[in-house]
């Protein structure tokens, strides 16, 4: 069986995982973990745990994650599913989102230092009137 995570819940898992590590909780982490996936998973999950409780599994999979790592989490959930014979299928987060989100940093940047190169040559105009006056 297959397991498809959408971007939203990758991500929103991602950011509960940071919360968790700044803080050093993880009860909100395990619950936003419980969320991403639907119910109609969870049950089937459940079917294949001896315990029959998802809850206690990703209570299990967060004692075992080392606190530190988001990427790490990932790889816990899809080798503890794996071991169940579920495949959790997720995008990772791509390194190219983040160098285009660098890169748009970069571009404002040089829009600012271009308005202000725009502000001094006003200056240098309204100088050059100025002094024809």
């Amino acid at each position: 069986m297959e397991i498809h995570l959408d971007k939203r819940a990758v991500k929103h898992i991602r950011l509960s995982a940071a919360d968790a590590i700044d803080e050093g909780d993880t009860e909100a982490l395990r619950e936003d973990v419980l969320e991403a996936f639907t119910e109609e998973q969870v049950e089937e999950i459940e079917r294949r745990l001896d315990s029959g409780d998802f809850f206690e599994f990703l209570t299990d999979v967060l004692d075992e994650w080392s606190g530190d790592d988001v990427d790490e989490l990932f790889e816990l959930l899809e080798t503890q599913l794996g071991d169940m014979g579920i495949d959790l299928k997720y995008e990772a987060r791509a390194e190219d989102d983040e160098e285009d989100v660098d890169e748009d940093e970069d571009v404002d940047d040089d829009d600012d230092d271009l308005d202000d190169e725009d502000e001094e040559d006003d200056e240098d105009e309204e100088e050059a009137k100025d002094e024809d006056d």
